[in-house]
């Protein structure tokens, strides 16, 4: 699902599913982003006019979220956990590796279209921290080393 026209319409699909369930933004954008891969800025307007709502609140929600992506994410995607608990143990020194390594900041793709970097604030694994989760696969206890090894893995350059 790649052009502007086939993006509209499975987001006017989803806001007929949606339009008349009571605090409909939210499961509307997850609908969005889960069907589409992100939520595309060009569908603010009809999301807002949808569910009666300004297109400023429908952004705001948007972009409050961090989940929420207002673009597509990379082939990969690589979330470093910005708790406190992994911050204590780690977790800007691996933030600020995946930056170095992959040339690029938090909530950017490479320019080559693989690696998403995100922070995320929790992923649950306080007791193993620091954590990072690998498109969806979870690790605990990640040591500079091991950090390196995963990029690798995944094409960036350690």
């Amino acid at each position: 699902m790649n052009n502007t026209t086939d993006l509209t319409d499975s987001v006017l699909e989803l806001i007929k599913l949606h339009q008349n369930t009571k605090g409909a933004l939210l499961p509307l954008l997850h609908a969005v982003q889960e069907k589409i891969g992100f939520i595309p800025p060009h569908s603010v307007a009809d999301i807002a006019s949808g569910l009666n709502l300004s297109r400023a609140e429908v952004h705001g929600v948007i972009s409050y979220y961090h989940f929420f992506r207002s673009e597509p994410a990379g082939r990969h995607v690589i979330q470093v956990c910005r708790a406190e608990s992994c911050q204590a143990c780690g977790a800007e020194e691996l933030m600020a590796l995946a930056e170095k390594t992959l040339g690029i900041k938090t909530h950017h793709t490479t320019l080559n279209g693989e690696v998403t970097l995100e922070p995320v604030y929790c992923l649950g694994l306080c007791a193993s921290s620091p954590a990072v989760q690998v498109d969806d696969k979870l690790h605990a206890r990640v040591t500079v080393d091991k950090f390196k090894s995963l990029l690798s893995k995944i094409g960036g350059r350690p």
